[in-house]
């Protein structure tokens, strides 16, 4: 039997960071893992990071998990009989929720004889908690994207609180302590996917038990409302300079330029996320709130002649605006550098359609 084990989380929790730690945390301890990334679009960072930690990689592109079910259980079954893996690692959309009914029950109904679901993970980090639960508990006055944040902490059987090495020792105590009252059927516990503080408990919670098993009520209109309030954009650039240019400056001076354009006018981000590969080195940043310095995330550390970048981006601002503020920092840092831009991939950001999962296994009555 293959263990199949699903995160989730909003965006910018670090989600895919917790995933490499934990896929070399299990195969320190001799499994076989593979990964596979998810997300509404194509050009990911989150897989190219994720292949150059882990070999055995997989993605889901073109939708969520639920909607893309049976994409989901084809990568899987591939990078079991192409690597012979025993355990596989899933993370879903950060802007997906309601895993137990679309994922996991119907993981066991239609795929029992050869997956084990592990209980449902899900990722959060103290920012981003004190920013959407504005008005929780749940109630007619949140905002849609609270109610969607809301509902992936309802459904966890496990909730992490990673970046807890950005907290000192009381208020990591006293968050886990809120959740653990607010979400008592889940296990909570803290950790740092950077560090590795907690990493081996938190695979222990993981791994401890089975899936719950319980419903969630949810609004369907208002999930799609949440993740319809973002712009999503994917897209690849062919980043070159004859003299030569440092992949991680020209990273983190795009995401300084993003990062000051939401803040000047006011837009919630999800995250952006930029990667330059060349030469087998690679050099990613990312960013999850307005005016915030970027996160360096993997160091080149090196000069490069020629790059595929890419950038993934989700903020809450309308496509078009989003699109001539990629354009215009992108222009900026390529000025700046000395740097050539040209776009090889990707289309204008857009925003996702309705939720439709392939398979809805409500919890069974009890």
């Amino acid at each position: 039997m293959i263990t199949f084990m699903t995160l989730s989380g909003f965006l910018g929790a670090g989600k895919t960071t917790t995933l490499v730690a934990v896929a070399k945390h299990l195969q320190s301890q001799g499994r076989r893992v593979a990964v596979i990334t998810n997300d509404q679009g194509t050009e990911l960072v989150d897989t190219q990071l994720a292949k150059s930690a882990i070999a055995e990689a997989g993605e889901v592109t073109g939708g969520c998990f639920c909607c893309r079910f049976e994409d989901l259980l084809t990568v899987a079954q591939r990078l079991v009989d192409d690597h012979r893996v025993d355990t596989l690692l899933a993370e879903a959309v950060g802007s997906c929720t309601d895993l137990q009914a679309t994922v996991i029950r119907p993981l066991s109904a239609h795929y029992g004889e050869r997956f084990t679901p592990a209980p449902l993970l899900v990722i959060v980090e103290p920012e981003r908690l004190a920013a959407l639960r504005t008005s929780l508990p749940l109630d007619d006055t949140e905002s849609d994207m609270s109610y969607l944040f809301g509902k992936q902490l309802q459904e966890a059987d496990v909730i992490a609180l990673n970046k807890i090495d950005l907290l000192d020792a009381a208020e990591a105590d006293a968050i886990t302590a809120d959740l653990r009252e607010r979400y008592p059927t889940a296990t909570v516990l803290g950790y740092s996917a950077r560090t590795g503080e907690g990493l081996e408990r938190l695979v222990s919670a993981w791994l401890g038990s089975e899936p719950a098993g319980r419903g969630l009520d949810i609004d369907y209109d208002r999930y799609a409302n949440a993740e319809a309030a973002l712009a999503w954009l994917n897209l690849s650039l062919d980043v070159t300079a004859a003299e030569g240019f440092d992949p991680d400056a020209w990273a983190r001076a795009l995401l300084e330029h993003l990062s000051a354009t939401a803040a000047r006018n006011g837009w919630m981000i999800g995250h952006v996320k930029v990667s330059l590969e060349s030469a087998e080195a690679l050099s990613k940043v990312s960013v999850t709130a307005g005016g915030a310095e970027p996160t360096v995330d993997a160091v080149a550390g090196r000069t490069f002649t020629a790059a595929e970048a890419r950038l993934n981006a989700r903020v809450a601002c309308e496509p078009a605006e989003l699109d001539a503020a990629v354009t215009e920092a992108v222009k900026e840092v390529s000025g700046a550098t000395g740097t050539s831009s040209v776009q090889s991939a990707g289309v204008p950001s857009f925003k996702p359609g309705y939720p439709r999962p392939t398979y809805r296994i409500p919890a069974a009555a009890g």
